[in-house]
């Protein structure tokens, strides 16, 4: 009976948390991340975990995605250029360096980017065709890498900074930049870091169908209805999520702290 609600509980929490970060830009690690924590796994392992869930996440919206042709291929290689090796160092790297520290530095950046949307009415509505010149090449290529570190290091989070770094210096719409996000980070980053991560820690194998078949649907259903919606539930709903997200993360070392 434990394990039957163990299962459902899985379920609901993978759904909730893919479904809302499909629908604006990331996030899923904000609710799925601690719920693993609180079933009693270590650090390492919950997030390995989580990084296998995450993949199918990229993979339901996949299915979405792809009838909407808003895929750019220069940044879609872009991403994976810069961001797979940065994922692949983050995963390497996630026991040696204090999980705090990410935290705090996480929160706050994810705190300055809801502010910056939302104090910007039209950041994010249009996507403006500006040309990919080589210094943005060079800098999105950077940002990619740093982010694809926090990812492989860290998890919670950086799907969403992905979403505003392609906004800001691709001048893309939340919808597009979403687009790019749940499949690159969600799919291929994420796979990088499940690997990576679960040679070095292992995995909690018979909560994976639960976690998947959450991440499926929550990816897929999110997606749509940002499709249906339209760019402005999209930027409410990132706002909102980021904010969500740098509170956790800032909240979540005190927390540690006094217990």
């Amino acid at each position: 009976m434990n394990e039957l609600f163990t299962q459902l509980s899985l379920i609901i929490i993978s759904f909730t948390s893919n479904f809302l970060s499909a629908l604006a830009g990331g996030g899923a690690g904000l609710l799925q991340l601690p719920a693993l924590l609180f079933f009693g796994l270590p650090f390492s392992t919950a997030l390995s975990t989580h990084k296998v869930a995450s993949v199918f996440l990229g993979l339901g919206a996949f299915f979405r995605i792809v009838k909407e042709n808003r895929l750019n291929k220069h940044i879609s290689f872009l991403m994976l250029l810069g961001g797979l090796p940065g994922v692949w160092l983050g995963a390497k790297s996630v026991l040696a360096i204090s999980e705090h520290t990410f935290s705090i530095l996480l929160g706050l950046l994810t705190l300055l980017v809801s502010l910056y949307s939302l104090f910007n009415k039209g950041f994010g509505l249009n996507c403006f065709d500006k040309a990919l010149t080589i210094n943005r090449l060079i800098v999105g290529f950077c940002g990619f890498f740093l982010i694809g570190f926090l990812n492989g290091s860290l998890s919670s989070g950086t799907g969403i900074i992905v979403t505003i770094w392609l906004v800001k210096v691709f001048r893309l719409d939340y919808l597009s930049a979403i687009a790019h996000t749940l499949i690159f980070v969600g799919l291929f980053w994420n796979a990088t870091g499940a690997y990576s991560l679960t040679v070095q820690t292992g995995l909690i194998w018979q909560w994976i169908p639960s976690l998947i078949l959450g991440s499926l649907l929550g990816g897929y259903f999110g997606v749509n209805l940002g499709i249906r919606k339209g760019n402005k539930l999209v930027k409410k709903s990132f706002e909102l999520l980021c904010l969500s997200v740098s509170i956790s993360l800032l909240l979540k070392p005190l927390i540690l702290l006094f217990t």
